[in-house]
C-alpha cells in the first residue's frame, strides 16, 4: 500500500499523520508548563520577600526554611550581606526540632532571640546557631490551610540585636504575603 505524499510538507498527507498536537495542545506538556510557570513565579515572590526584607532589617541573612515533609526541612532561599553567610541547604538539626518547636510554630509562635548567648534555649540550638554564626535571630512562621509550610529567618550574625516590634511587624507582613500567593498555597 502506498501512502498519498504531499511533497511540499515532505510527509505522508493521510490523516493518520497529521500531527493532531497542532489543533489540540498536549495537555500534558501544558501542565507541566503551568507547573513550571507556578514555580517560577513563586520563587521570583520569594526571592523578592527575602531581599526586601533582609534590606528593609539590614540584617546579615535572611532565609526560608521550607518543610518538605513533616518537621523535616532545609533553607531553600537566602538572601545575603556577603557569600560567606551562605547556609543553602541546610537542614538544621533534627534532634532539636521536634513536635514541641513545630506545635509552638503552628499556633503562630514568633521567636525573637537578641543575643543567642544570653537566651535560655537548648545547648543544641545554641550550637547550631553557633554553626551558622548567628548571634540573633527572629524567625516567623509561614502558615497556609494545610499547616506550617515554612519559617521566615533573619539572621544578625555579627553582633547581639535588640528586634524592634517594625521588625517583627516587617517579617509577618512577609509572611503573610507568602502565605496568601496562589503558587505556595498550590504548592
Amino acid at each position: 500500500m502506498q501512502l498519498p505524499f504531499d511533497s511540499a510538507q515532505g510527509k505522508p498527507s493521510s490523516p493518520e499523520f497529521e500531527n493532531r498536537s497542532n489543533h489540540h495542545p498536549d495537555e500534558g506538556l501544558q501542565k507541566l508548563l503551568n507547573r513550571l510557570v507556578s514555580r517560577m513565579e513563586r520563587d521570583e515572590l520569594v526571592r523578592q520577600t527575602t531581599n526586601h526584607l533582609r534590606e528593609s532589617l539590614q540584617a546579615n541573612r535572611v532565609v526560608l526554611y521550607y518543610f518538605y515533609e513533616q518537621w523535616y526541612g532545609q533553607v531553600t532561599f537566602e538572601s545575603l550581606s556577603a557569600d560567606e553567610y551562605s547556609i543553602l541547604g541546610s537542614t538544621g538539626p533534627s534532634d532539636c526540632f521536634n513536635h514541641e518547636y513545630a506545635a509552638l510554630y503552628l499556633e503562630g509562635r514568633i521567636r525573637a532571640i537578641a543575643d543567642i548567648e544570653l537566651e535560655p534555649i537548648q545547648d543544641c540550638h545554641r550550637d547550631f546557631l553557633r554553626s551558622m554564626q548567628v548571634r540573633a535571630n527572629l524567625v516567623v512562621p509561614i502558615l497556609i490551610p494545610r499547616g506550617l509550610w515554612g519559617l521566615l529567618v533573619a539572621h544578625h550574625c555579627q553582633n547581639s540585636r535588640d528586634w524592634t516590634v517594625a521588625d517583627i511587624e516587617l517579617m509577618q507582613t512577609g509572611a503573610r504575603t507568602l502565605a496568601t500567593d496562589s503558587n505556595i498555597l498550590e504548592s
